[in-house]
């Protein structure tokens, strides 16, 4: 048989599966993200996984446990993951010594990390920020994975039994530091050239990174990954942010056995091997740490083995759009233009 890809990005792709919906020419393969599965398996758009003799004890022998909860709506197991988009946090040791913090004690608290990213800060003579004390690695209309994970280090999962679970004080808590972060350790949505984790060259002392790192010297180098520690966020919890790449059946595909042979073939050690590292993630499998690619380098050990301390975003059918709102919601209160519980609180309101 053909195939031929359509690709898509993140933004692009809820448009471009709807209109293939609605246009009656739906994908006979789709790979989507955490969160994406419960939207679309409510609409009917991926087939049930039971169909091709997938059961929750098959998919936990093969994949890690940790994503498996993001497969499944209503207790029916819709997606296959391939690739798992950990996330961490790291810091240059050098930097902590310089600025008299322990570099063998990093803070993991929000108290804690916000004081040492006010030392790490470096500033010219004008007050201007020229190193930030922290890097939330991300940029404007994109800070929601950051509240979910800092959400997740105080206590709360963002849904519990479809239900919201931000709308109260630890989230106005998480929502306000993230604010008071923001021009006072890093400038709003800054990034460098290259949009990857500041920490990872020295452009920041510490911030939010991904599930993989490439220490040779067509990447940061051996130099920069050795100045690297890492940590998880835990102030009420050890946490550890997890998305990833779900390949799912289309309902409507004519050749549904083709289809899951096709993802079959995309999971296979070596064809996970490369979809991790073309992403910088680390292979969704059960044998993970056996992988090439955690092996080498020491940011993907460090995720693979705190695999069980995931969470993750969304939960609920209409994801996608509360989505999409949290991002703007959540960028206005970080600008100072709305208040955070009222935020939150609408928020809560839209996902019910």
């Amino acid at each position: 048989m053909k195939v031929q890809p359509d690709l898509a990005t993140y933004a692009t792709l809820n448009e471009k599966i709807s209109t293939s919906i609605a246009s009656g020419s739906g994908y006979d393969v789709l790979v989507t993200g955490v969160g994406w599965v419960q939207p679309f398996a409510a609409k009917n758009v991926f087939e049930d996984l039971a169909n091709h003799g997938v059961t929750k004890k098959t998919l936990g022998d093969k994949t890690t446990p940790a994503i498996t909860p993001a497969t499944t709506y209503n207790g029916k197991i819709y997606a296959w993951p391939l690739t798992a988009d950990a996330r961490a946090i790291a810091y240059r040791k050098s930097a902590f010594v310089k600025a008299g913090l322990d570099p063998d004690k990093p803070p993991t608290t929000l108290a804690g990390i916000k004081e040492a990213a006010e030392k790490l800060t470096i500033r010219d003579s004008k007050g201007n920020i020229t190193r930030p004390g922290f890097d939330f690695n991300t940029s404007p209309g994109n800070y929601r994975q950051a509240f979910v994970q800092l959400l997740g280090a105080e206590g709360k999962d963002l849904y519990v039994d479809n239900k919201p679970n931000f709308d109260n004080a630890a989230g106005v808590k998480t929502l306000d530091w993230m604010k008071s972060m923001i021009g006072n350790v890093q400038k709003f949505g800054q990034q460098n050239a290259a949009q990857k984790p500041m920490t990872y060259t020295g452009e920041s002392a510490m911030g939010f990174v991904g599930g993989s790192i490439d220490c040779s010297s067509a990447g940061v180098g051996k130099a920069n990954c050795d100045d690297l520690g890492y940590f998880l966020l835990d102030d009420k919890r050890p946490v550890e942010y997890l998305g990833g790449n779900l390949a799912s059946v289309g309902s409507t595909s004519k050749d549904k056995d083709a289809a899951w042979a096709f993802i079959k073939s995309m999971s296979t050690d070596k064809a996970l091997e490369a979809q991790a590292k073309l992403n910088n993630q680390i292979p969704a499998t059960s044998n993970a740490a056996d992988s090439e690619i955690v092996k080498s380098n020491d940011l993907s050990k460090f995720v693979a083995k705190n695999l069980d301390k995931a969470l993750f975003e969304g939960g609920i059918p209409n994801w996608l759009e509360v989505r999409n709102n949290f991002n703007s919601s959540v960028d206005d209160v970080l600008l100072g233009k709305r208040d955070a519980k009222a935020v939150l609180d609408e928020l809560a309101q839209q996902s019910r």
